[in-house]
């Protein structure tokens, strides 16, 4: 197979891979070597600068001896198969690179025979680019669950972050749905890249000497979603454990695409991006928000709100907490405002030492207050026509995700309603309507499906417990 068949298979192969994050990485080429790594580059977005950084996404071999029921490249699948060898791969980004193309590439593969002969392709196509073209860019490679530790410290020091997938959010639906992969095979090489990372950086701290940087980006992973039964409150644990346990920076969230027929799977065609969306706006709350997952989600309520994000859904359970006078409020509390970002708290913070602030002044700095105008006031006053009460907030909120019907996103996934019949997304969210109990300031979140008044209080806190990982 000519080499350029063997891009257009394995590039293919590689595009349900998650690799859109920041590298985290500064390094400079010196005489004789060629490119450079900045912190700022990421994947398929823009940098600081402005510019568009992109990366060879693709897969070393789609080859593979496991069958798991999702993958489009297990063993059982009739497609057409590719392999790459090291200095194939290393010459592609190279050429590559030199066209200006790329900034740096993203490794990944399927299991060729075992996963140590697999990682060791990989090892050495980054050490060809490393050692024989001097490449100083970005590279992220995805280790193979089941690599032993030699392999791993091989591939850690020679690329800029690492990532292994943890599949799926139980153990249950691991088994499953991969029967070929197992917990112990994952999370061991998740906690020895964890160790690694570590153990560099307290080399670092006790010697000037330059060391050898072991994955400097950090490490990720990535779980599917919608193809097992795990709630959202399941999902966030998880994923708080990973950060505190194995001190993730990125855990990813993807939506199941069908490409197989298997029983074992959902048997909708619609993908669940509406879900992966708001997981990965709960999972921004917990990373830069200061928000613990019990205040996200709880076991009574276990998916999050299809039609309001999750500070929203925050805000309206805790309106006992609003509105927020922005001129008084501690910097915590607006970063808890729904339409205030980090950089908007920062912003609102300095400007009201010079004086107070007004809503024409907010949406100078660029706060968003379509969504901010229902939580606050500024000197006691709140934003002109806005009813503070929790039924007419949720209501206006929601509104305007049903004119817009979140096109591109929600069109065949969520049927956003007029009518209580058409009530039921199809992302594996619960249908609900809103009713408003005796007190003014509280909601009730009904599930009419089933005739059951499950309710919750809008005022009361979210109680939560964290799922602990098991080393």
């Amino acid at each position: 197979m000519e080499l350029l068949d063997k891009l257009t298979v394995l590039a293919d192969a590689a595009k349900y891979d998650v690799a859109c994050t920041s590298c985290g990485v500064d390094r400079e080429a010196k005489k004789g070597q060629l490119g450079n790594t900045t912190s700022a580059g990421i994947c398929h977005t823009f940098s600081a600068d402005g510019r568009c950084v992109t990366l060879l996404k693709v897969l070393m071999s789609n080859v593979c001896t496991y069958n798991c029921a999702y993958c489009v490249n297990r063993r059982s699948n009739d497609i057409p198969r590719a392999t790459f060898s090291p200095r194939e791969l290393a010459e592609l980004t190279i050429g590559f690179y030199r066209r200006n193309y790329i900034e740096g590439l993203f490794l990944s593969s399927g299991v060729i025979g075992t996963p140590d002969y697999t990682t060791e392709q990989m090892c050495e196509a980054i050490r060809i680019l490393r050692e024989e073209y001097g490449f100083r860019g970005y590279i992220h490679a995805k280790a193979i669950p089941g690599t032993s530790d030699e392999l791993l410290t091989r591939m850690g020091v020679s690329v800029d972050r690492m990532s292994i997938n943890i599949e799926f959010p139980s153990e249950q639906s691991l088994k499953l749905l991969a029967p070929d992969k197992g917990r112990h095979a994952i999370l061991k090489p998740m906690g020895f890249v964890r160790d690694g990372i570590k153990e560099n950086r307290q080399d670092k701290r006790l010697s000037i000497v330059k060391r050898t940087r072991f994955s400097p980006g950090g490490q990720s992973t990535q779980m599917i979603i919608g193809a097992s039964p795990e709630s959202d409150y399941h999902i966030l644990n998880l994923s708080a454990s990973l950060y505190k346990k194995l001190e993730l920076r990125r855990v990813f969230f993807s939506a199941y695409i069908p490409v197989n027929s298997n029983p074992l799977l959902p048997s909708a065609s619609s993908v669940p991006l509406l879900r992966e969306h708001r997981l990965y706006q709960a999972d921004w709350l917990m990373r830069f928000y200061q928000f613990d997952v019990s205040e996200i989600i709880d076991e009574k309520d276990p998916f999050l709100d299809p039609l309001i994000d999750p500070k929203c859904n925050w805000a309206l359970k805790h309106i006992d907490q609003f509105p927020a006078d922005v001129n008084r409020v501690p910097y915590e509390m607006l970063l808890r405002i729904p339409g205030v970002g980090v950089r908007g708290a920062q912003r609102i913070v300095k400007a009201r030492r010079e004086r107070a602030l007004r809503f024409d002044d907010l949406g100078k700095l660029n706060i968003t207050l379509k969504r901010a105008k229902y939580f606050i006031t500024c000197s006691g006053v709140f934003a002109q026509g806005v009813l503070f009460d929790p039924l007419a907030i949720y209501k206006n909120l929601t509104q305007e995700a049903q004119k817009r019907r979140f096109k591109g996103v929600l069109d065949g996934q969520l049927s956003l309603f007029s009518s209580q019949q058409d009530a039921a997304p199809q992302s594996g969210y619960p249908a609900r309507s809103m009713v408003k109990s005796q007190s003014d300031t509280s909601l009730r979140l009904c599930y009419p499906a089933d005739g059951a008044a499950a309710s919750q209080d809008l005022r009361g806190g979210a109680v939560g417990r964290e799922l602990a990982l098991q080393s």
